[in-house]
């Protein structure tokens, strides 16, 4: 059995328990890129924003998206530095300064050449673009486990890039053999 000093989240989904105590993470599924002793950061990836898009972000930033890039919706990562872009995407892509391999499947870049690169229609295929990223203290991720705050399952591209935001909570669950209807918010109560 995994102890929580072995325990690796790195790679894999969070998926918020309802009645969870911060409305910020209500429904959502959140990929971890990084986690260790030293603490977790991940990126919610089912929260797109209201009314931003990839291209209003490339105006902002000066950068003039040619006719073939694509204007992908921009989602809230997390609470944490809401100003500082993030880029998950499939492995296919690296940057030529600075690209995290997140496992396998994904990769996380946060520097602007990854922007200037979705602009000219390059760039990862796969991609979900995000302003903001989730992020724990040492022992704080393990904690809200252990309080059932978050279910954990594997993530996979298909899920992540492939699902609409809207179902992605849902078909997270279902991986898992869960239903929504199954989960209360509160214990005790049929």
């Amino acid at each position: 059995m995994e102890t929580e000093e072995d325990m690796d989240l790195t790679g894999k989904l969070l998926i918020a328990m309802p009645g969870m105590g911060d409305p910020r993470f209500a429904h959502s599924v959140v990929l971890i890129c990084a986690h260790s002793a030293e603490g977790a950061m991940g990126l919610m990836v089912n929260k797109p924003t209201e009314d931003l898009r990839m291209r209003d972000l490339l105006d902002q930033l000066s950068i003039t998206p040619e006719a073939q890039a694509r204007d992908l919706p921009v989602h809230v990562g997390g609470p944490v530095e809401h100003g500082r872009g993030f880029v998950l995407h499939d492995r296919a892509y690296s940057s030529t300064l600075s690209t995290l391999d997140v496992n396998t499947e994904f990769a996380m870049t946060a520097t602007l050449d990854i922007l200037e690169d979705m602009a000219r229609g390059a760039g990862p295929g796969k991609a979900i673009l995000a302003l903001g990223y989730a992020g724990w203290g040492p022992g704080q991720i393990e904690a809200e486990l252990a309080q059932n705050g978050w279910l954990t399952c594997d993530a996979d591209t298909d899920l992540v890039f492939e699902t609409t935001d809207a179902d992605k909570w849902e078909a997270a669950l279902t991986r898992l053999g869960v239903s929504s209807l199954m989960l209360s918010s509160e214990a005790g109560h049929a």
